[in-house]
């Protein structure tokens, strides 16, 4: 096995075993664009894992750095080693998109919350949207940018909300200052793994605008070659259902759906043409 075919191997491995909801879209994109998605979506999860593996923003930032002096030596043959870095720099995919992402994630090293909504919609759309604009570079097309940023968003916001529990553990908190205060949450209940009814009114908050952009979404006419970089988003449906149900407690149940579950959604929206 060649070196490249090895680092592929390894951003497929990450994929699976890290983001598997994207990781069935790749299998549904075109066999000449999937080494390139794979490469992207591992690069993801490389920026965005980091907060996970440091016990301070310091190192965290250092690790970013890493990153952002690896991803401008890419066009130079400098992979530092890093399979990732090694499947990147065979792709076309834009340096300064990459360098966006890298920058966006320097909001996970914060302990400060968002202050509202709005506030957490920029940082989706910086991270969860740039992902989705990049995938339509890989497939070599293009999407309305309106239904880019609304299905990147949604899925931004319907991932933070399954992942609650595990940002709790590690003393992260991405629910909107403004909507604890308005449902009279002190944010130490949810650090702790405690479910409230407060809680579930933000959640379901935030579960509803997921729904109002994933139906804006929805609303622009997308072309079939662009379509496997928005599939994500119709994943969102089914999660938000999940998470909003009554008596749902995100600290002691699941929201996962089975794999043959997401399969058969995402290939219908493939054979229709639509998220």
């Amino acid at each position: 096995m060649t070196q490249t075919a090895t680092a592929f191997a390894a951003c497929f491995k990450e994929v699976r075993r890290h983001d598997h909801d994207r990781f069935l879209t790749v299998l549904l994109a075109p066999e000449p664009a999937r080494d390139a998605l794979l490469a992207l979506y591992a690069f993801n999860i490389e920026i965005a894992r980091i907060p996970e593996a440091v016990s301070e923003p310091m190192m965290g930032q250092i690790r970013l750095q890493w990153w952002r002096e690896t991803v401008e030596g890419l066009d130079r043959g400098e992979t530092r080693g890093h399979a990732v870095a090694e499947a990147l720099a065979t792709t076309d995919l834009p340096r300064e998109g990459l360098l966006a992402l890298i920058d966006a994630r320097e909001r996970d090293l914060s302990e400060e919350p968002f202050a509202d909504l709005v506030a957490l919609e920029t940082y989706a759309a910086a991270t969860s949207a740039e992902v989705v604009r990049l995938a339509c570079v890989a497939l070599g097309t293009a999407a309305p940018e309106s239904a880019v940023c609304n299905a990147g968003i949604a899925y931004a916001l319907t991932g933070l909300l399954r992942a609650l529990p595990l940002h709790a553990s590690q003393g992260r908190l991405y629910m909107p200052a403004d909507l604890l205060r308005l449902h009279d949450i002190d944010p130490h209940t949810i650090l702790t793994g405690r479910m409230t009814e407060g809680l579930r009114g933000v959640m379901c908050d935030v579960a509803d605008r997921a729904r109002t952009l994933l139906s804006e979404a929805r609303r622009e006419p997308l072309p079939r070659a662009a379509l496997p970089a928005l599939l994500p988003a119709v994943l969102c449906e089914r999660y938000l259902e999940l998470v909003t149900a009554p008596g749902f407690d995100p600290f002691h149940r699941s929201s996962d759906v089975p794999a043959f579950r997401r399969q058969l959604r995402l290939l219908r929206a493939k054979i229709i043409g639509r998220i």
